[in-house]
């Protein structure tokens, strides 16, 4: 289990099986060929998205040359303009064949609006989501001579015997996640 992927199941992780068949229901799966921008840098998105396959690389600058990191399987993507809702900072786009789940801004703030449990399950897992984003920036700021593997990868000991159970949790919930999601194609 990767650092990247973590971050997505501590958001999952706490949803209940109600949460996820909401999701199943309001969400949509948008396929990326390589090269196709999900995110562009300055303009406003309107989904929260979570990475069901491929890979993903977040680039910045006029001309989309710096890349600043690559999202796989089970990540996150445009979690800070969800919550901000400013313009994203960096443009997103495929590298090779990507699913993505898309939950649309609105259905989700109505939802969050209308439902006071699953927007404290929600938010809940979004803030440990972000706490293991702000880690990694951390450890990379701070051990500059690590590797990119050796900076994203998180020791099973690194992790109480609780956070492990709730991390093999939330894997299973997100198994089930996409497993139901692709039925429904």
């Amino acid at each position: 289990m990767t650092h990247k992927t973590e971050k997505a199941l501590f958001l999952l992780g706490g949803l209940s099986d109600d949460d996820l068949s909401w999701i199943i229901n309001k969400a949509k799966i948008e396929k990326l060929p390589p090269g196709e921008r999900l995110i562009y840098e300055g303009r406003p998105i309107n989904a929260l998205y979570f990475v069901l396959s491929g890979l993903l690389t977040v680039v910045i600058g006029s001309k989309e040359d710096r890349e600043l990191a690559q999202i796989t399987t089970g990540e996150v993507v445009g979690e800070i303009s969800f919550i901000d809702s400013r313009p994203p900072l960096a443009t997103v786009k495929a590298l090779e064949t990507t699913q993505v789940l898309a939950i649309s801004r609105f259905d989700l703030n109505s939802k969050l609006h209308h439902d006071s449990k699953f927007a404290a399950r929600f938010y809940h897992g979004l803030s440990l989501c972000l706490a293991s984003r702000m880690r990694g920036t951390i450890r990379r700021l701070g051990y500059d001579d690590l590797t990119e593997y050796e900076i994203d990868v998180l020791e099973p000991e690194e992790f109480s015997e609780q956070t492990k159970e709730f991390l093999v949790l939330a894997q299973a919930k997100f198994n089930w996640l996409v497993q139901n999601l692709r039925a429904r194609e």
